[in-house]
């Protein structure tokens, strides 16, 4: 949700995609909880908990010591291989209800027993908003009210951390923006040395923006209206570890396993635009600092990125992308896509100051360690000779 890919979607690696409904309903077959020996204690919930960020996320929790159930429909190929190593991992923490979160039974019980909920599960990218826009306005609209008023209903005031994304600002056409060598940064000195701050006007674009935008509203009036401790984090790009990107989604992953195999990479745009990268651990450190000040924080938005410091533009990663595998990497260019933003920047310092986050890894250093992390767990196929890849 809300990066601009190039070889990538306009959206961060996270949240999954839950699987189609049909005109009667939610299609996916549910599962009893494996575990109910695990329900006479407080769970943390993790919806989406099979995806990238969610696996992440539910292994920080359990070896902090907490019970997680994790709640998914497993409809993104190769999730499952992430709940398999949770398990593995924590046999007596994780478990796991495989479910729609269209599912108003199914969310309502996965909520039932919850001390919080990480609201991670949704429909990720533009592209598919483009498509099918009922299917991404039922997953992620009517996805997060199904959660947010099962915990309405409970009576209890159960913090929930919802995934946001950036791409509730808009295209930022406004932002009057120059070509530095490097890629896009804003005329505005302000903009350029901070970012983009929680007080920039919502502007929603494309249905992915709508659906995403308007359950950003719901979760911060539900605190509001109903006194249920929420906040919202709008994430920009989020890389890291057990993301396996493709070009609809994950961008920065998407690259390097195309870069490893030797096969091309198609960037929509110029690739001179710029995005604020974060690796995926401090992208955990801040839902935990949300659930943990919440009472300090409810009812409060956060944008949630690398900041300044890590902005670089597609064509930097790119290059840095061939420094470490040694050769060069096979580029083709398209045209822009619906709601591609030239720049985005997330300004940090509302999030530092409020959740306590330290300073963000160096963007190097994180994609470094995603490319270790991918050579371990794929077998690249042959590489392309440097003749082929100087086409």
């Amino acid at each position: 949700m809300g990066c601009l890919a190039a070889g990538g979607g306009p959206r961060a690696a996270g949240p999954e995609r839950a699987r189609d409904a049909g005109p009667g309903g939610v299609n996916v077959p549910s599962s009893p909880l494996e575990a109910p020996a695990l329900l006479s204690r407080r769970v943390a919930l993790v919806t989406g908990g099979a995806g990238f960020i969610g696996s992440n996320l539910a292994d920080r929790l359990a070896t902090d010591g907490h019970d997680v159930l994790v709640l998914d429909a497993l409809a993104r190929p190769g999730v499952e291989a992430n709940l398999q190593w949770l398990k593995a991992r924590h046999p007596e923490r994780v478990t796991a209800r495989i479910a729609d979160i269209r599912d108003e039974a199914a969310v309502e019980e996965a909520a039932r027993d919850a001390k919080v909920v990480f609201h991670l599960a949704g429909q990720v990218a533009v592209t598919t908003s483009l498509a099918d826009p009922r299917d991404d306005f039922d997953v992620n609209l009517r996805g997060t009210f199904n959660l947010l008023d099962a915990l309405r209903r409970q009576g209890r005031a159960v913090p929930l951390v919802f995934a946001s994304t950036n791409k509730v600002y808009g295209a930022l056409a406004d932002v009057a923006l120059e070509r530095a060598a490097d890629g896009y940064r804003p005329v505005d000195p302000a903009l350029r040395g901070h970012g983009i701050g929680e007080a920039r006007p919502l502007d929603f674009h494309t249905p992915y923006g709508c659906s995403k935008g308007g359950a950003d509203q719901y979760v911060l009036d539900f605190a509001r209206s109903f006194g249920i401790p929420t906040a919202v984090l709008r994430m920009s790009c989020i890389y890291g570890q057990r993301q396996m990107g493709t070009e609809d989604q994950g961008w920065v992953a998407h690259f390097l396993i195309r870069a490893l195999r030797g096969e091309p990479i198609t960037i929509f745009g110029d690739g001179w635009q710029v995005r604020d990268v974060l690796q995926v651990d401090d992208a955990v450190a801040a839902y935990l600092a949300a659930w943990q000040r919440i009472d300090a924080v409810s009812g409060q938005a956060f944008n949630l990125g690398g900041g300044p410091d890590n902005a670089v533009s597609l064509r930097q990663v790119l290059a840095a992308i061939e420094e470490l595998v040694g050769r060069r990497v096979m580029v083709d260019y398209a045209d822009w896509r619906a709601g591609d933003q030239r720049y985005y920047v997330s300004d940090t310092r509302l999030a530092r100051r409020e959740l306590g986050l330290r300073a963000s890894t160096p963007w190097r250093n994180g994609l470094a360690g995603l490319a270790r992390w991918l050579g371990e767990a794929q077998a690249p196929r042959k590489p392309a000779s440097v003749a082929e890849a100087a086409r």
